[in-house]
């Protein structure tokens, strides 16, 4: 049986593959998108959900906004890695597919209170703003939640938007820290991962050589996105964070982790956002995430690559 999970997101090239995938594994049912403020504002975010799916020609997969600021703070963005839609690359129509009238932490309230306890998996791979806000507002909810699949944080690979902190914790860390304190299962694929999740440019052509739309659409994505990362990192492809908790849920054995306390950091000077990690189990504090770390980097790009071609 195909395990139900809620994408939560803020599209972003590497989203967009993320929900290619997972649109295209039949180990996974999608229920819904939330959208989420992240990479860019949330009009952005939810119109790009749109353009993903009808991509796919899933339009069938609902949509719903969610929230349009950090918990706490001031929203911050990522227009110098996605461009100033978020989805820059190839240029994608408007969609025809509407927005749902629902709020988006409102929906995965009622779908975690409508379907049976413990089996909707919530995949957040933006700031965790929508989950946590869900979680105060029905803590009921929590208890019913068979895992949360997350992209996030960073440790040995330290940060990428501050020296100590990855992009999605930063943006709301005191979201983040209110997930990761909630008791729930959870497995976190941070930058230590996602670095070796390194695109080639034979994978890139192979892509772009695919006879249907959403081949050629990843591999304009990644053109576009590269860019960013080649001149940052001096690496010759670009990391696909997010589609390796998509890649995770459908193959774990690719990858190798180990469960550790992860702390998030709300008041440091120089540190805000960062996950402090306990790999080597120092401090005593209860493990509350299982931190992967490594990637079968071959295995992870047939997997993507065989699933893109089986879409529209």
């Amino acid at each position: 049986m195909a395990r139900k999970i809620i994408i939560d997101t803020d599209p972003g090239q590497d989203d967009a593959v993320a929900i290619l995938l997972a649109l295209a594994s039949p180990e996974v049912e999608v229920l819904g998108l939330t959208a989420v403020a992240g990479n860019v504002p949330l009009p952005l975010t939810q119109l790009n959900a749109r353009k993903i799916l009808e991509l796919a020609g899933r339009g069938d997969v609902p949509v719903f906004a969610g929230c349009d600021a950090p918990l706490a703070r001031k929203l911050v963005t990522a227009e110098h890695v996605h461009g100033k839609t978020g989805l820059d690359g190839i240029t994608l129509p408007e969609p025809t597919l509407p927005l749902q009238d629902r709020h988006g932490v409102d929906f995965i309230i009622d779908t975690l209170r409508a379907e049976p306890a413990g089996t909707v998996t919530l995949v957040p791979i933006g700031p965790l703003t929508n989950i946590a806000e869900a979680f105060r507002r029905a803590p009921d909810i929590i208890n019913r939640v068979q895992e949360i699949v997350l992209m996030g944080g960073a440790y040995f690979e330290v940060g990428n938007i501050t020296p100590a902190a990855e992009f999605n914790i930063y943006v709301d860390p005191e979201a983040a820290a209110e997930v990761f304190a909630s008791g729930l299962p959870i497995v976190m694929l941070p930058l230590d991962v996602t670095h070796e999740a390194m695109t080639s440019a034979a994978w890139v052509e192979a892509m772009r050589a695919l006879p249907n739309r959403c081949g050629p659409a990843v591999a304009s994505w990644t053109d576009f996105f590269e860019r960013f990362d080649k001149e940052k990192y001096g690496s010759k492809g670009a990391p696909l964070h997010d589609p390796c908790t998509i890649a995770w849920l459908i193959r774990p054995d690719l990858f190798q982790g180990r469960r550790i306390n992860v702390e998030i950091e709300t008041a440091g000077t120089f540190t805000l956002g960062m996950t402090v990690a306990d790999y080597w189990r120092v401090t005593g504090r209860p493990e509350n995430a299982l931190f992967l770390r490594h990637v079968d980097r071959d295995g992870l790009f047939a997997l993507i690559g065989d699933r893109i071609a089986r879409l529209p």
